[in-house]
């Protein structure tokens, strides 16, 4: 297992939630050593980054885990922008974190389970991730699974 205690995501999360989310991300996104198209057309690369991803260029694995590592990181700071009570909670954290990742810190503090878990309602801010499943109008299986997912790892039975 990794030291979950020298990355980015543990210095913003805490060594458990970077525990949870390091290893899960890669699961859910998958990692590809190129820049390619993702489902809706978004140039990605390695797990899921986009931000610099290079449509056909190459990345080594290396470069992959520190591009996860600080991708990790800025989401979960997001999270705790627009979510602060969530910090010291590793569950709902881990699981907003992974959501971000994938929507957008934006959507995710423009969403519905924010606002629950601000409100301290963190059994039904947990269950809006189902509602999450579509993609460039359609729903996907590997959405579904990854919000199934998400919500065992957000009420802590994952």
């Amino acid at each position: 297992m990794a030291n979950f205690r020298r990355t980015r995501t543990a210095a913003v999360t805490g060594a458990a939630v970077a525990a949870l989310v390091l290893p899960f991300l890669p699961k859910v996104e998958g990692t590809v050593l190129r820049g390619y198209r993702d489902p809706i057309g978004v140039v990605t690369a390695c797990s899921g980054h986009t931000l610099t991803a290079a449509l056909g260029k190459a990345y080594t694995p290396e470069q992959c885990a520190e591009l996860l590592d600080v991708d990790t990181a800025e989401h979960a700071a997001g999270v705790l922008r627009c979510t602060p009570g969530l910090q010291g909670r590793t569950g709902p954290l881990a699981a907003a974190t992974s959501f971000a990742f994938n929507v957008g810190t934006g959507a995710y503090c423009r969403s519905t389970m924010a606002r629950l878990f601000n409100a301290g309602d963190y059994v039904n801010g947990c269950n809006e991730l189902l509602k999450w499943t579509y993609a460039g109008g359609r729903q996907l299986p590997g959405l579904v699974k990854r919000r199934q997912a998400e919500l065992a790892i957000c009420k802590g039975v994952a």
